[in-house]
């Protein structure tokens, strides 16, 4: 599995609030809010089982999307599960324990926004932390979305800024580290050399 970054207990507070904007609503009547917000975007990632499956629902194809086969931490539904293995999709496996982010993951994830073709990567695991080497990732103008549960779907526009936002957070997360200073390829991968 490589190197990996643990999300220390007192951070995770830090990572309760959304990373963009908020749209509430369930289902299919989400998806018509967030419309106009994702159209144009370099790049469309999708993190989560039921934000996946409702934007295939609604023919909207993201070219990432990052699922574990489960929702709040259960089993996703079995309609959830079919409807996220699009025919559109390349499934790429990957390891990736809850509340980490391995190098694996991140590599990964670079793999599939360098693709030019629909990539569905399965995490065995849990995908709970994917849209932040996501978002560091993604090329500017992409729009990043996940599930805020029991709210809704939060709609991340991959700007700078928002790049340098999620970069302050991660130094926050990698300085306290046990072995720092092994994570120096993450590091840079996730700084985008």
């Amino acid at each position: 599995m490589g190197a990996q970054i643990v999300l220390p207990e007192e951070l995770r507070p830090l990572l309760r609030k959304p990373f963009g904007t908020l749209y509430t609503g369930n289902g299919n009547e989400v998806i018509l809010k967030v419309a106009n917000a994702i159209s144009g975007s370099t790049k469309l990632i999708s993190v989560g089982d039921v934000t996946t499956y409702h934007l295939l629902e609604s023919d909207i194809v993201p070219d990432i999307c990052i699922v574990d086969d489960r929702t709040k931490r259960e089993p996703a539904s079995d309609h959830v599960l079919c409807g996220t293995k699009h025919t559109a999709f390349t499934q790429i496996s990957v390891d990736n324990p809850a509340g980490v982010i391995t190098e694996d993951l991140i590599n990964v994830i670079d793999d599939a926004v360098a693709s030019d073709r629909h990539m569905r990567i399965f995490v065995r695991g849990e995908e709970d932390l994917a849209a932040l080497p996501s978002i560091l990732i993604a090329p500017i103008n992409s729009v990043v979305l996940y599930g805020q549960p029991d709210e809704g779907v939060v709609v991340v526009k991959v700007t700078e800024s928002k790049k340098d936002e999620i970069r302050r957070l991660m130094i926050q997360i990698i300085e306290k580290q046990e072995h720092k200073e092994q994570l120096d390829d993450m590091r840079r991968k996730l700084d985008g050399y």
